[in-house]
């Protein structure tokens, strides 16, 4: 996004001019879905799109956020004194509840602040556009009072909102992602003890492609506490006599070795993704690592077929998309990333391949379901930043 933009909109809106600007990224995983609450590994990355912001002080011992992709809503104030209101229902609450956190934790803010908001992510896309903005909101806070807190605090801050705030029991993958972003690297995590790793990404010839079916995702409305809940179940099934904290603590030979414990259909798919889906992590980074693109993108393949049929959170729109590029030329692998219900896949797809595959791949989805979908090569970037 150019900079003036964003520097021309915040003068229009608050009638004086930024003093600062920044970013922070979205996200998308490459492989290692719904495991980072089952204790598994994660392979994410951040992405050039994003939301950046510009702000300035004010006299007003208050916040005034406005957003420029939620431009109806205006500009909307929350005094010093009250941030530890409620949420609202606005897009405003992953701010407000940032600024709850850090207050809880010793934070002080000595003066108003006025800010600009312009975002290039879809909303609601599953690119973690609430992460970003947790994420953005917590690094022009601790910028801009000098509050002290490490990246990692900031990321950790980012889950409590989502899980104590905005009532989204997640993990914590999609902010550690975007807190450790790093170009031209995906961030490998052991989400039980939060080590990671920033393995080099290199396709050579090839691309991520982002493919968006333009349906709305809306977490708290879809069925992710459910099937968060279903695999805490065949859990604790498995624990009547297997020492594991979590469905991560298996491989694939145990989990079939012990899956009678469970002896539910339902239970059953959703656990043995968790723990095929970490074993395939794994292997994944493995064969990224030995330079071996065609094995890691034939995981990423599997890693899509046990969403749609083990945990069955992809949907019409999402399949659609994934098995129409799996069978264009050019495409090494294809899968639904994120929470699923909606959002977007990914393809790795030859530099060449990409305008048929993007011509092909819409034509059979814009047949099928009805309306447009939208693709954006994934560019993969830094961390949250004062630009």
């Amino acid at each position: 996004m150019d900079k003036q933009i964003l520097l021309s909109g915040f003068a229009h809106q608050f009638g004086h001019a930024a003093t600062a600007t920044f970013f922070a990224p979205g996200r998308i995983n490459l492989i290692g879905e719904h495991t980072d609450y089952n204790g598994g590994h994660v392979f994410p990355c951040a992405i050039s799109l994003g939301t950046y912001a510009a702000i300035a002080s004010n006299e007003q011992a208050a916040l005034r956020l406005y957003s420029a992709n939620f431009a109806a809503a205006g500009v909307i104030t929350l005094p010093l004194t009250a941030l530890a209101h409620a949420k609202s229902g606005r897009w405003s609450d992953y701010f407000q509840g940032m600024a709850q956190i850090l207050q809880r934790h010793g934070a002080q803010f000595g003066h108003g602040l006025d800010v600009y908001i312009q975002g290039d992510l879809p909303n609601g896309a599953g690119l973690s556009s609430s992460a970003s903005l947790e994420l953005l909101a917590g690094t022009i806070l601790n910028t801009t009072f000098d509050l002290g807190f490490s990246r990692l605090d900031l990321i950790k801050f980012g889950q409590n909102v989502e899980n104590e705030y905005i009532g989204v029991n997640s993990g914590i993958m999609d902010q550690f992602a975007i807190g450790m972003g790093q170009v031209d690297h995906a961030t490998f995590m052991d989400t039980n003890t939060l080590a990671y790793e920033s393995v080099p990404i290199a396709l050579g010839e090839h691309v991520i492609l982002i493919m968006n079916t333009n349906k709305r995702r809306e977490l708290t409305d879809s069925k992710y506490n459910e099937r968060r809940s279903e695999c805490e179940a065949a859990l604790a099934r498995l624990q009547t006599q297997l020492d594991i904290r979590t469905l991560g603590d298996l491989d694939a030979q145990t989990f079939d070795q012990y899956s009678y414990l469970i002896y539910d259909a339902t239970l059953i798919r959703r656990a043995r993704h968790a723990v095929l889906e970490n074993q395939r992590t794994l292997q994944a980074v493995t064969a990224l690592k030995a330079g071996d693109l065609t094995t890691f993108s034939h995981l990423v393949s599997a890693s899509g077929v046990s969403l749609a049929y083990d945990y069955e959170v992809t949907g019409k729109e999402l399949d659609t998309l994934v098995q129409s590029a799996l069978q264009q030329p050019g495409v090494l692998g294809a899968r639904m990333t994120g929470a699923g219900f909606g959002g977007c896949a990914i393809a790795i797809v030859e530099k060449a391949a990409v305008p048929a595959v993007k011509a092909a791949v819409g034509a059979i989805y814009a047949k099928t379901i009805g309306y447009a979908a939208d693709f954006y090569v994934a560019e993969i970037a830094d961390g949250p930043k004062q630009l």
